[in-house]
Parts: C-alpha cells; sequence; structure tokens
C-alpha cells in the first residue's frame, strides 16, 4: 500500500472556468462564461505563422524570447506608456499570462511573505502565494463601483508584506484604476521594499473614453513592478497561451530563473508572427471601440431582462446582479442557469478566497453578434 503525499492545495478543487465550460457543453449551453472569443484571430497573423513554421522556425525560442519579439514590445510599450524598457534586461516572453503571474510570484514570494489581494480577485493568484509558502492577505474592493479602499490597503500593509497584486483593467468586475489609483499605490509603498504585480492582460480594453494606465506609466510604480500582458487577449489567441513580463532588471533577472524551469521558452514561429504583426498598431488600437461595441450591443440585449447591469468600464466582461430574479447562491444559480435556460456565466463568489456572494454572475461578452442576441434572448425570459 503506497501513502501518497498529502496535498499541497486540499481546499482547491477544479476551476470554476473548467467546471462551467463542461456543464455548458453537456447541455448545450450557451457558452458565456469562459473568458475565450468565439471568432478568429486576424488571418494575416495565421499566415505568418504558417510561413514561418514552413521557413523552419519550429526549434526552441531563446529562454527570454525572440530578440525581435522583445524590443517590439519595447517599442509598443514606448509608443503607450512613455517608457521604454531595455529589451535585452527587462522584457521576457512567457508561456501565457498565467505562467508570467507564477514566475513572478514565484520569483519574490518567499516562506512568511504576506502579499495584498484586492478581491474578488482572479483564482490562480492565491494558490501560486501559498505553494511559495507566502501568506494571502485579502483587501475587499468597494461595492458598488469595485472600486480600491486605499485606507483599507494602508491598513493591511504590515513590514511582512513583500507584494501587492494589482489587477486592472480588473477581472471579473471591469473597473479600471485611475491616476489617482496609481499615485496612492505609489504613496503608501513609498519607504518600503514591497514590490508590485500589476496584471493588465485587458490593457487594451478600456471603455468610454477612459484611459488605461499602466504601471508602467508612474516613474515611482515601474520601480518596483512586474507589469504582465497578454497576446492571448489582445489578438483572440487565447489557446496560444504566449504572454510577456516587463520588469526592472534585477526583477526580471530573478522572474527568468523561474520562468527557464517553468516552461523554458515558448513556440517559435508564433513569437516571430507576433514580432511581425506587432508592428501593425491599428489592430490593438482599435480593440477599445471594437469591444466597447459588443458590450453596448449585449446591454442593449439585455434591456427587457430582470438583471440589472452597470456598463463595463474595461475587460471583455459585464457583471450582472440577479437579485431580483431569485435569492439563489450565485453558484447554485449559475447552474441552475445554464441547464434550465441554456446560458452559462460564472458566478463572482468563485474570486473570493471564502466564497463571498453577491448575488452576481460574470458573463463574457467577447462574442458574435448572433451568440450574445441568442444568449440574451434566453436570459430576458428569467
Amino acid at each position: 500500500m503506497i501513502n501518497y503525499p498529502s496535498s499541497k492545495l486540499p481546499d482547491i478543487g477544479t476551476s470554476i472556468f473548467t467546471v462551467m465550460s463542461a456543464l455548458a457543453n453537456a447541455h448545450k449551453a450557451i457558452n458565456l462564461s469562459q473568458g475565450f472569443p468565439d471568432f478568429n484571430c486576424p488571418a494575416p497573423l495565421i499566415e505568418l505563422v504558417h510561413a514561418y513554421m514552413l521557413q523552419g522556425f519550429n526549434q526552441y525560442a531563446p529562454m527570454a524570447g525572440v530578440p525581435k519579439l522583445r524590443e517590439n514590445i519595447s517599442l509598443k510599450t514606448e509608443k503607450l506608456y512613455g517608457y521604454l524598457p531595455d529589451a535585452d534586461t527587462e522584457v521576457t516572453v512567457t508561456s501565457g499570462a498565467t505562467e508570467a503571474l507564477n514566475a513572478a510570484i514565484t520569483a519574490v514570494v518567499k516562506t512568511g511573505d504576506e502579499v495584498l489581494l484586492l478581491e474578488p480577485c482572479y483564482d490562480s493568484y492565491a494558490p501560486v502565494i501559498r505553494l511559495c509558502g507566502g501568506v494571502p492577505v485579502y483587501v475587499p474592493l468597494a461595492l458598488p463601483d469595485f472600486s480600491v479602499d486605499w485606507d483599507l490597503v494602508k491598513r493591511r500593509i504590515s513590514t511582512r508584506t513583500r507584494l501587492i497584486l494589482i489587477n486592472t483593467p480588473h477581472n471579473p468586475t471591469g473597473a479600471v484604476m485611475t491616476k489617482q489609483d496609481m499615485d496612492m499605490l505609489a504613496n503608501l509603498l513609498e519607504g518600503t521594499d514591497t514590490l508590485v504585480i500589476s496584471d493588465e492582460v485587458y490593457e487594451h480594453m478600456v471603455f468610454d473614453g477612459q484611459q488605461h494606465y499602466s504601471a508602467l506609466q508612474h516613474p515611482q510604480l515601474r520601480k518596483r513592478s512586474i507589469v504582465i500582458s497578454s497576446f492571448g487577449k489582445t489578438y483572440h489567441t487565447t489557446g496560444w497561451k504566449i504572454g510577456y513580463a516587463v520588469a526592472p532588471a534585477p526583477l526580471t533577472a530573478e522572474l527568468r530563473k523561474m520562468h527557464q524551469f517553468i516552461t523554458f521558452s515558448t513556440p517559435t514561429p508564433l513569437q516571430m508572427a507576433l514580432a511581425d504583426f506587432l508592428e501593425e498598431e491599428a489592430h490593438y488600437l482599435q480593440l477599445p471601440d471594437f469591444y466597447q461595441a459588443k458590450r453596448d450591443f449585449f446591454l442593449e440585449q439585455m434591456k427587457g431582462s430582470r438583471f440589472e447591469l452597470i456598463p463595463s468600464a474595461g475587460t471583455y466582461f459585464q457583471l450582472a446582479k440577479y437579485n431580483n430574479i431569485s435569492d439563489e447562491y450565485d453558484l447554485d444559480f449559475a447552474k441552475r442557469m445554464t441547464k434550465e435556460t441554456g446560458v452559462a456565466a460564472i458566478p463572482v463568489s468563485a474570486f473570493y478566497h471564502d466564497k463571498t456572494d453577491h448575488k452576481y454572475l460574470r458573463f463574457c461578452f467577447a462574442k458574435g453578434e448572433e451568440t450574445l442576441q441568442a444568449a440574451a434572448e434566453k436570459l430576458v425570459r428569467l
């Protein structure tokens, strides 16, 4: 009889995204739960990948990323955020933003270190912190707009706070941090050694004339920040799993030590193609309008429903409060809605460590109009 080791994460089960997508498939429901588009990436990008495959770019890429891609990331960062990172020492291409998060957290968090997380938050953050021996310290965002209560953040910072993890635009709520928010964060951290990981994978999805304000734009914050971005989100290629991290050279050196033992490198022909396509600014510059149109279409279709929807400020997610429909726990309601109504969404309690239920569901509107209309027709009948 083998005595198998006890679980390092005994309270962690299958991801809610996997659970709800599987339920949607089983009941042939419209899947607005997991965050992926149901439309294809730009055709020229596929052609570039194919061309590089045919040219023989099918072996290992450099560990830190293809040089041309890192150089173009650096140039794009300067155009958007007024800061030119060193492509050799401050830019790292990773196998998805989730891998970048894993490498970044693992690089800086040691046993006993505290990490502040603003809840609700993406479900990969806390498990990695715990696997490093770190201690997640949860700070709830303020309802109803899910803004940051900086006085509360200040009270939660201690001498053991190694890291604060922020996410803007914010998954799942769609909230967007402002320059004032970044100033508040910088002021709180002045004189400390506390670091920042800024998850900015939805940087090109900010609506209603607002602008994404990156930690890289803030002279004080960028000295202590690892900023993470996603090509998957930007180019509708979530299945390619390609992201990148920009950080000061000393932090990048430590992140790369982790990266080389997690995946080592990221697929070469995809990197080569993205390096070329990144020079086409039009695609990412038009994304705010592209996704705002989808958000607005979904909101219009949902006008006849009993859900309460405040327009998302960013990301491709829309929260919907359902307390006028049911007082069920959000996971129970989401499952019943999938089975009986034929539309799958994510219960927002899944983004809280203690499964706090504020009666919100998260819908993904990165879908074609036909899909969104068909889903809304079902939802307005609830």
